[in-house]
């Protein structure tokens, strides 16, 4: 699954993703950038 990091201005492959709910109940992917390791996210169920 991919993510756009917002450091590297470039669309990455998630790493480590995991499933999170947002504070307003939104089903998210978290996972890191593997090139710069910033956090990323994508909305929806993976």
């Amino acid at each position: 699954m991919e993510a756009y990091c917002l450091k590297c201005r470039t669309k990455r492959e998630i790493s480590r993703p995991q499933q999170v709910k947002l504070k307003n109940g939104q089903a998210a992917t978290q996972g890191t950038c593997p090139v710069c390791g910033t956090k990323v996210y994508r909305l929806g169920k993976a």
